[in-house]
Formats: structure tokens, sequence, C-alpha cells
């Protein structure tokens, strides 16, 4: 019976640190992703585009560990981000803040 209560509380301990990475992912991929439409709206591609990176890195390896909504929110914000990164490349920057604007309102919402 010990060990079928250690076993739980391991698992228990494993789910809960995965869920507490996700939200330290999510949170990390706001802030890049806040600070790419910023840089957008100023008229800054480059840095747009940098910023934007970091946040899909981040939105990525949250939704390696996220479950339901939570993850589809993530994945539509990677979506978002990498078409902010595609389009900051060309200089399209009003498309590219757009589409970091979109990236924000789905984390925001996978936090949810």
């Amino acid at each position: 019976m010990k060990k079928l209560a250690s076993i739980c509380a391991g698992l228990f301990l494993i789910l809960s640190t995965a869920a507490f990475a996700a939200e330290d992912h999510a949170a990390e991929a706001l802030s890049h992703a806040k600070a790419a439409v910023e840089h957008g709206k100023a008229g800054h591609p480059p840095v747009l585009v940098e910023h934007a990176k970091l946040a899909l890195e981040h939105t990525l390896a949250g939704s390696l560990v996220a479950h339901g909504k939570a993850k589809n929110h993530l994945d539509a914000a990677a979506q978002s981000l990498q078409d902010a990164i595609d389009q900051g490349g060309l200089d399209q920057t009003a498309p590219a803040t757009k589409s970091a604007e979109e990236a924000v309102e789905h984390i925001k919402a996978s936090s949810k």
C-alpha cells in the first residue's frame, strides 16, 4: 500500500511540475510577444522578428506540456508567431504586428 501511495505522489509531483513549466513558458512567450507588438508598432521589423522568435520558442516549449484548450491556444499562437516572423522578415510591418497581436491573445487565452 505504501508503494502505491509513493507512486501516486510521484506521478502527482511530475504532473504538477509540467503544469508549472507550461505556465512559465507561457509567461515568457507573452512577454516576448508583447515586445514584438511594441516594436512592430514602432516600425522596427527586425526587432519584432527577434522577439517573435523568442516567443515562438517558449510557446512551443509550453505546448509540449500543455493539454486541452491551453494546448490549442498555444498551437494557434505558434502559428501566428511564425506568420509574424515570416512577414517581418519581408519588412511587412503591419501584417507582422497584427499576427503578433493575435499571438498575444492566444497566449493570454491559454492561461485562463
